[in-house]
């Protein structure tokens, strides 16, 4: 072990190990495409609070439930601090969630466009995500998809701060997480 640690030094690489906590969201190596086309990386978000779930466009129910409930949150927000956090979703479908359909999910749901990303990755990479996550989702023989309803607050160096699946009534302590993690922001 020592020997390869002292390899990946020598390599340069351990500068680059040492920059991302070990239990960084933002180790995983994930392209994404967002609404407007654009290609990015997954460690974007890096140096602000992000609020991260995942989610599917064609959802009926569930799905609108989750982006009025982040919504929900972000209202309790003061305004500079809302103005400090981040919204990435990322879809569990993205051979439906196309750059122009995941762009008509968050004109429909009126999202801020400065702030909040909808995103799609390949198949292996929502995987990886969604098991980061904590999230568990299975496709459905009629092209729904069963999934859990996590939403996650991640600190500016990708690690998880708070979680919850509370939809309907609102988490006082994911609530204050998030609180607290956007006013320590400069």
């Amino acid at each position: 072990m020592r020997a390869l640690l002292a390899a990946l030094l020598w390599l340069g690489l351990g500068a680059a190990l040492a920059a991302t906590p070990g239990d960084s969201v933002y180790q995983l190596a994930l392209q994404l495409e967002d609404q407007g086309g654009v290609a990015t990386t997954l460690d974007r978000y890096r140096g602000q609070p992000v609020v991260i779930s995942m989610f599917y466009g064609t959802c009926p129910h569930v799905c609108p439930l989750l982006i009025s409930t982040i919504q929900r949150y972000e209202r309790e927000l003061p305004e500079a601090q809302r103005g400090k956090l981040r919204v990435l979703m990322v879809s569990i479908d993205p051979v439906r969630d196309t750059p122009a359909h995941l762009k008509e999910v968050a004109q429909r749901h009126r999202v801020d466009p400065a702030r909040w990303t909808l995103a799609r990755t390949d198949a292996a990479s929502v995987r990886k995500l969604a098991a980061v996550l904590d999230i568990q989702y299975r496709a459905l023989p009629d092209g729904e998809f069963n999934h859990a309803t996590v939403v996650t607050l991640l600190d500016p160096d990708g690690r998880k701060l708070a979680a919850t699946s509370a939809m309907l009534r609102p988490d006082a302590g994911f609530a204050a997480a998030l609180q607290a993690a956007t006013r320590r922001q400069p």
